[in-house]
């Protein structure tokens, strides 16, 4: 089994590279999702996450409330370090344990980590390889002017926020350019699992 850890900036096409190689036969360990399990009520990470920020981030339905939580985090110097400190861990034992019960079971031919702060968080050595979904600044504000009605402004202080492509660049050991449609990333993705999965 090839393990592979999915990057990618915000507009890249992460996400959609994603579902198609889910839908070629990949298992997909989703970080994100992961990471909101880490913190679900009755958890140690619920517990700390609460201890830490307060419980103003507890929603009415008791769970913790996402926004709450990214308006403190994100409005305090420091406060992000701390809360990924507490949920760090957990997610990447999370991943680790579905990547091993993937191999025990021998069915999967490509295990796929979706995770945008795989490099960042220091996840790295969990999987073989790194594939970098990239496109241009203009494909990414175009993409997200239409799906999630931003700003050109607004796609760029996100972008600013995160890792610089070249960097990604310079870790990843695929580089998947994704500035044309569906068609175009599921032929490169055709490609890649023909060249990469062992027959």
């Amino acid at each position: 089994m090839l393990a592979v850890g999915l990057i990618g900036g915000i507009g890249s096409g992460k996400s959609e590279a994603s579902a198609v190689l889910s839908a070629m036969g990949a298992e997909v360990i989703d970080a994100d999702k992961v990471g909101h399990a880490a913190y679900d009520p009755g958890t140690e990470g619920f517990r700390r996450v609460v201890a830490a920020f307060g419980s103003g981030i507890v929603g009415a339905d008791g769970t913790i409330d996402r926004k709450k939580l990214g308006a403190r985090v994100f409005s305090e110097p420091g406060q992000i370090e701390r809360l990924n400190a507490i949920v760090h861990p957990p997610i990447r034992a999370e991943i680790e344990r579905r990547l091993a019960v993937a191999r025990k079971r021998g069915e999967v031919q490509l295990a796929v980590v979706e995770a945008a702060i795989l490099l960042e968080a220091g996840w790295r050595p969990l999987v073989d390889e790194v594939w970098l979904v990239t496109a241009s600044r203009e494909t990414v504000r175009e993409r997200l002017a239409e799906s999630r009605g931003m700003t050109a402004a607004e796609v760029d202080a996100r972008v600013i926020k995160q890792m610089p492509d070249a960097e990604r660049r310079a870790a990843a050991d695929i580089v998947i350019e994704n500035d044309g449609g569906r068609d175009d990333l599921r032929r490169r993705l055709d490609e890649l699992w023909a060249s990469r999965i062992p027959r």
